[in-house]
């Protein structure tokens, strides 16, 4: 309990950022994306969450993926971060900065059931509409770039 007040403590002081992992699913045969609804407010967003103690951030990225949206996937590949504040689950205390390491995540198959099934919808789109969407600009940054020609974004 002392670590995690100390980390509070720094993330309040505006000298840390708390870390999250987030899965930019795409379909590698049309080069859309896979957006989801979060649970509060159902705006648009990407399956993320903390990290996880036992797996590598790709991983647990691959985790977030699975259980948010379904995303059957082996592969992730790091292409950026983004910011944003998080509203504490139960609406009290200040905002917590974020960063969310974001990940490439080649979809091989979504399935029907899965953990949050019922509680968010899911939505493929072309990454540039998926951009006019979110509410953070570093992600629709992100987005944005995923309809750029190279070979690091891939197809």
């Amino acid at each position: 309990m002392k670590s995690w007040g100390r980390r509070l403590r720094r993330l309040l002081a505006g000298r840390d950022r708390a870390l999250q992992v987030g899965a930019i699913c795409r379909d590698p045969a049309t080069g859309q994306v896979l957006m989801i609804t979060s649970r509060g407010t159902g705006r648009w967003i990407i399956p993320k969450g903390w990290t996880m103690p036992d797996r590598s951030l790709a991983e647990a990225a691959l985790q977030e993926a699975w259980e948010e949206a379904g995303v059957r996937a082996e592969d992730a590949q790091e292409i950026g971060s983004y910011r944003y504040d998080k509203i504490p689950d139960d609406g009290e205390g200040p905002p917590i900065p974020v960063e969310v390491r974001s990940f490439l995540v080649p979809v091989l198959e979504l399935a029907e059931d899965f953990p949050e099934q019922g509680q968010r919808t899911r939505r493929w789109m072309p990454p540039s509409e998926a951009a006019t969407l979110v509410a953070e600009p570093e992600l629709a940054e992100l987005l944005r770039s995923l309809d750029a020609p190279g070979p690091e974004r891939g197809a």
